[in-house]
């Protein structure tokens, strides 16, 4: 051999052997580190505690999410928006989805209780305390499911006490996050929201329970979206609610099991 190919048969040799070398890649069983698929949840604000937590030990994807009022999402969706799930804050609006066709079947979760919320130094005690002079109340507007609960709350209070009470509202708000806010900066001295909502504020808020018989049937639904970009990891993450780690810290943001179990 010529003396002077050996320099470039033996560079060929050592990037025949790199090429083969350990495969990093996605679907490599290396431990490589290989880039993980981005999976997209668009999810009801009430849930961002448990699923944040969820998200961060997720393996089989990067969870990414995006929370806001379960209707506003859904309509993102009727316009086209593509995540890879939906979770709601109610089983009204995925199954509406899935009619039309846009998500898979839904299934339902977690369950919760909605809580009249004051702040901690409040001297308000129950609803009684709603209708004085002065009260300002924050509630959820009518076509999210915060709201939506509320006015059911509302509708089985006796009397007018249910007119009365939303007389002193002077915010309606898209998600509960707003409500929240609003309680949190002094600008409404209670509002209706989840009880996970409260525990979630560390101590800033107290949360003052509701008769039983006039409690509403608060059930959450989630779904695979059709066109998902990741339809497996998006069912492995549905999957983890109902019976894994999501299911865990759904129990540790203060969510119940599903209606029934």
């Amino acid at each position: 051999m010529p003396r002077f190919l050996a320099p470039f048969l033996l560079a060929a040799v050592l990037l025949v052997v790199a090429g083969c070398g350990g495969d990093d890649g996605p679907g490599s069983s290396s431990g490589g580190g290989g880039d993980r698929p981005s999976l997209t949840v668009s999810a009801a604000t009430s849930l961002k505690t448990a699923f944040t937590a969820y998200g961060e030990g997720f393996d089989a994807a990067e969870a990414r999410f995006s929370f806001a009022g379960s209707d506003e999402l859904a309509a993102q969706i009727q316009q086209g928006v593509t995540p890879d799930v939906f979770a709601s804050a109610n089983t009204k609006l995925p199954d509406a989805l899935y009619a039309d066709g846009l998500v898979d079947k839904p299934v339902v979760f977690a369950a919760n209780r909605l809580v009249l919320a004051v702040p901690e130094d409040s001297s308000i005690t129950g609803l009684d305390d709603l209708t004085a002079n002065g009260v300002k109340l924050a509630i959820g507007s009518e076509s999210v499911p915060i709201g939506s609960y509320t006015r059911q709350v509302l509708a089985k209070l006796p009397g007018d006490q249910g007119k009365a009470i939303l007389a002193h509202v002077r915010s309606n708000e898209p998600d509960v996050g707003g409500i929240v806010g609003k309680l949190t900066q002094g600008a409404a001295d209670a509002g209706f929201v989840y009880v996970t909502d409260v525990e979630a504020t560390q101590g800033e808020l107290k949360a003052i329970d509701l008769p039983d018989d006039v409690q509403p049937r608060v059930a959450y639904g989630v779904a695979v979206v059709k066109g998902a970009k990741h339809p497996q990891q998006a069912q492995a993450f549905i999957d983890g609610l109902l019976g894994g780690a999501g299911r865990d810290e759904l129990r540790k943001a203060g969510f119940e099991p599903p209606p029934g179990q």
